[in-house]
């Protein structure tokens, strides 16, 4: 795929055409590692409307399992350091939005690129912890802000996401890790119409209590 793949990151014209090999690549390294989605969806997101993913963050399988399960396309709000990754990182630079979440310079220029790319009739994704937790025990960190106040500057529902199984399937741990079920649960929208910025902590929390609550009770088996 790398020739059709240089020339779909060539312009940002050619990122639907992009965004469906960028599916196309995840579906199959899922499969070749022995993994199989089992989602369930409140509700499902219509087609030409924007949306702000929003999921908890515990393995590198995030990435690929997000784009597996989404049809419209969307961008990555992600940290840097993952465009340095041989290849991946290559077309990871060329497509999503880069975030050194230690400057505050670099978060200014990522939340306005993102406010560029929503005027483009995509969605964006962030993982709202900025990274995975270092303590293995927690269940989910605290959010940051960045999100819930894009969502509500630009009208656009939230779409809460658990994620079940990364951790324990592929972790940041080494030598860790096996094949089997991801577990995909797709919450109710959270409607962001006529809220103000000064609302974006509630909407933060209520998003949080959602993803919590799903991943300390499981719906989806």
């Amino acid at each position: 795929m790398l020739p059709v793949l240089i020339i779909f990151t060539s312009s940002e014209k050619f990122y639907p055409q992009y965004f469906i090999c960028a599916r196309i690549w995840a579906k199959v390294i899922l499969f070749g590692m022995g993994f199989r989605i089992k989602m369930e969806a409140d509700e499902v997101p219509e087609k030409q409307k924007s949306y702000m993913l929003v999921a908890n963050h515990t393995s590198m399988l995030d990435i690929m399992l997000m784009l597996s399960i989404m049809k419209q396309p969307f961008v990555f709000i992600g940290k840097k350091e993952l465009g340095r990754i041989p290849v991946f990182g290559f077309f990871y630079r060329r497509t999503c939005i880069l975030v050194d979440r230690k400057n505050q310079k670099s978060r200014l220029e990522a939340f306005e690129e993102a406010q560029r790319r929503l005027k483009q009739e995509n969605s964006i994704c962030i993982f709202p912890e900025g990274g995975v937790p270092n303590d293995q025990s927690i269940i989910l960190d605290q959010f940051k802000d960045g999100a819930f106040r894009l969502a509500i500057e630009h009208q656009i529902p939230i779409v809460p996401i658990s994620f079940h199984d990364n951790k324990k399937r592929f972790s940041y741990r080494f030598l860790t890790g096996c094949p089997g079920k991801l577990r995909v649960k797709i919450h109710n929208f959270i409607c962001t119409e006529g809220l103000e910025a000064t609302e974006r902590k509630n909407l933060r929390d209520k998003t949080f209590r959602i993803i919590h609550q799903e991943l300390k009770n499981p719906t989806v088996h």
